[in-house]
């Protein structure tokens, strides 16, 4: 197990990643901000440098959605399907890279449970190997996700 901030990071088996983090919000306010194109424009992936230029959401079983940022010297977009809805306690999405830099589609399952107000999100990200998965890891991709989480974090202060 590893905590980077507030976002602790294990591995739940040889092939996933399950990242939770506690927000000060209730379940329906951090699903919004997760599956609203206003609001996940405004935190997901967004650093100094960068927008989020493309951001559609079909958010149904079977949906799609597509993400592309733009940063200064580079675009990047991603994409991916609901394979599960269920407002605000699940989402189960695949997500795959237009520049892959691993291999293999990849499989998000968030569980959101609300406890006295707050709202624990666990996200578990299922890849193709483990190899995959320990790629991942080393790529710093949990230090990118903590600092999404303390943007979204800010972003659900704003609206509660």
């Amino acid at each position: 197990m590893t905590n980077i901030g507030l976002l602790e990071v294990t591995t739940p088996s040889d092939r996933e990643i399950a990242m939770t983090r506690v927000f000060n919000a209730p379940a329906r306010l951090v699903f919004d901000a997760w599956t609203k194109p206003e609001l996940i424009k405004r935190w997901l992936g967004v650093r100094a440098g960068w927008t989020m230029a493309v951001c559609d959401v079909d958010l149904k079983g079977g949906g799609a959605y597509r993400f592309v940022w733009r940063g200064p010297d580079m675009t990047m977009g991603m994409r991916g399907l609901y394979r599960e809805v269920v407002r605000p306690e699940r989402l189960v999405s695949t997500e795959v890279f237009d520049d892959p830099w691993y291999e293999g589609e990849a499989v998000d399952t968030m569980v959101l449970v609300e406890r006295d107000g707050k709202t624990t999100v666990t996200t578990t990200v299922r890849y193709a190997s483990r190899e995959v998965r320990d790629a991942v890891i080393k790529s710093g991709m949990a230090t990118g996700v903590a600092e999404g989480y303390d943007k979204l974090a800010e972003l659900l202060a704003s609206i509660a």
